[in-house]
């Protein structure tokens, strides 16, 4: 037998076993999914992240027939749920519910992490938060430039509350601070209802809180509102203007949470799971839900959803390296 014909065979078994994974993959691609897929939560349970997802959970399942389920994966920030969904298989069956913390705000904030953008392919948004400027109902200050005003007349005298370092409650009174060029303290607390409660006492004389945490405050008469970050108002809030509307430029940030898979996750796995979610999200009663979470449904298309996550990558980047903020 001659040599060089035993020599090509090798070479053909590697060729078939390649065409016969390369034919396997491209089956699963086309049945998926067949099997469970995790949601990984990276926060704790009961948390803004946690509910809606669990909502969304429920419907995602029976549209796709399979059992989705949720994995709550707390800690360091966001990071260490964010980085279990970065080394998983990319195959469609791990998604992350990340967020503006763990993927945009992290990236700057963090020196030593064990991820980066380009580990994830965004999919779409679940559901975004805008934040409210409040002050405490007895408090002198009625407006936005009256806050400007005072905090200009007392230099380092007036503070601000924040659920936590790095959080978006706290970089959006860091953005203020940049704004309007004014020195007021930081005061953050260990989570979003202790740093409500601070502005509801007079702890703390303003802050850009959740609308979730604020509202029911604000329609008790405990909290005045004076502004509205994003670019629209807010349904709930209809009288209260946007920061924009009060011209403060570039101010239209909002805490967001959607949906990620791992980078080389196959494009039309990507696709189906992301055309899906869309259609889960524009379920009346999942609408529903979420406007009652104080929050504006998401959906957007996968570009779209791509672009808000590297703008506010950039946006809060700048940001957090001008006020040399460091979490680690």
């Amino acid at each position: 037998m001659p040599r060089t014909y035993l020599l090509r065979q090798p070479l053909r078994a590697l060729a078939a076993l390649a065409l016969l994974a390369s034919a396997l993959s491209a089956h699963a691609e086309a049945n998926w999914p067949t099997r469970t897929i995790t949601l990984i939560v990276p926060g704790a349970a009961g948390g803004s992240t946690d509910i809606p997802a669990r909502l969304l959970a429920q419907k995602l399942g029976q549209r796709l027939s399979q059992s989705v389920i949720v994995d709550n994966k707390p800690g360091a920030g966001g990071s260490l749920g964010a980085s279990l969904v970065a080394r998983a298989q990319p195959d469609g069956y791990t998604v992350l519910v990340g967020n503006s913390g763990s993927n945009a705000i992290n990236y700057t904030a963090y020196k030593k992490l064990s991820y980066k953008p380009t580990d994830f392919a965004p999919l779409t948004d679940m559901i975004s938060f805008a934040n409210v400027l409040v002050v405490p109902a007895k408090s002198p200050i009625l407006s936005l430039d009256a806050l400007v005003a005072a905090a200009k007349a007392q230099p380092g005298k007036l503070s601000f509350s924040s659920a936590g370092v790095g959080q978006t409650t706290h970089l959006m009174g860091e953005l203020f601070k940049e704004r309007t060029g004014t020195d007021v303290v930081h005061i953050p607390y260990k989570g979003s209802a202790p740093g409500t409660m601070a502005i509801v006492t007079g702890e703390t004389q303003f802050m850009f809180d959740n609308m979730t945490a604020s509202l029911v405050h604000i329609k008790d008469g405990k909290l005045r509102p004076l502004a509205v970050t994003g670019d629209q108002r807010e349904p709930d809030l209809p009288e209260v203007p946007t920061m924009t509307e009060l011209g403060m430029r570039n101010f239209n940030q909002v805490g967001w949470m959607g949906f990620f898979v791992p980078a080389k996750t196959p494009p039309e796995v990507q696709k189906k799971l992301a055309e899906n979610l869309q259609a889960v999200l524009q379920d009346p009663d999942i609408m529903r839900r979420y406007r009652e979470l104080g929050g504006r449904p998401g959906g957007m298309p996968q570009a779209g959803f791509a672009k808000l996550v590297a703008d506010d990558q950039q946006t809060w980047g700048a940001l957090i390296q001008s006020q040399q903020l460091q979490l680690d």
